[in-house]
């Protein structure tokens, strides 16, 4: 029962991917090879290669993470804070920021990470993209070996399915349904590579990021039929 965490004990996160070249060109003849290979599912004859690229953000293979932004709850008496920050900057550098909090912060058993569509997305793209900068990956990330029940990690995608497989609600949709304010500012998720390679305003990318977190954590209290969180109680670190 979700009404049993303690909500002290989540960290929810959310990330922003970009393609890891900013043009199709930029890449090597071999990766635009495997790029064409990799996509050809999704492209089928609609796209070329080329044509397809703005969308290489998705793949950790072919994308790189250029912001995480985490929230979580200080609870103490009466009084509830929830603290959001961002890593922010060179990949490397984000990946080891944020592996320095999990570990340091966040590595007990009862420590939760939770976002919205995160098994599928976020937690996987951070661990590949971990290996590929050779970081090691830090015990909350890393599901070798480890049961259904020993992963610490929740998805409100995941509860909103209650076990339907086949559904997918956005976040956006969701937060209207349920009557969270709308994360979503000036920009969409389609839009972030843009206005990182061309408008180079990382500042626009850290709000829309941060405000998909405060909506992840502010769905979840709902879930718990709590009162979400009032503006005075969002704290930005």
């Amino acid at each position: 029962m979700i009404e049993k965490i303690n909500l002290n004990n989540i960290l929810f996160l959310d990330i922003e991917t970009v393609p890891e070249e900013e043009n199709f060109n930029s890449l090597d003849e071999e990766m635009k090879s495997l790029w064409d290979i990799k996509t050809q599912y999704q492209r089928k004859d609609d796209f070329t290669p080329e044509e397809f690229y703005d969308r290489a953000g998705i793949w950790a293979e072919f994308g790189k993470i250029i912001c995480i932004s985490v929230g979580y709850f200080t609870i103490k008496s009466d009084v509830r804070n929830f603290r959001v920050t961002s890593f922010f900057g060179e990949e490397k550098k984000i990946l080891k920021d944020f592996n320095n909090l999990l570990n340091n912060h966040f590595n007990q058993p009862q420590h939760l990470l939770c976002g919205h569509n995160a098994k599928e997305f976020d937690i996987p793209f951070l661990a590949r993209r971990m290996i590929i900068n050779q970081i090691a990956i830090p015990d909350k990330l890393n599901l070798f070996g480890k049961k259904p029940w020993e992963i610490a990690h929740l998805d409100t995608l995941e509860l909103w399915k209650f076990g339907d497989y086949k559904h997918f609600t956005s976040l956006k949709l969701l937060t209207k349904i349920l009557g969270v304010p709308s994360p979503k500012g000036d920009i969409d998720g389609s839009q972030v590579a843009h206005v990182y390679y061309v408008e180079k305003d990382i500042d626009r990318i850290i709000t829309y990021c941060e405000k998909d977190t405060i909506a992840v954590a502010q769905i979840f209290l709902r879930l718990r039929r709590e009162d979400l969180l009032i503006d005075e109680e969002i704290i930005h670190v």
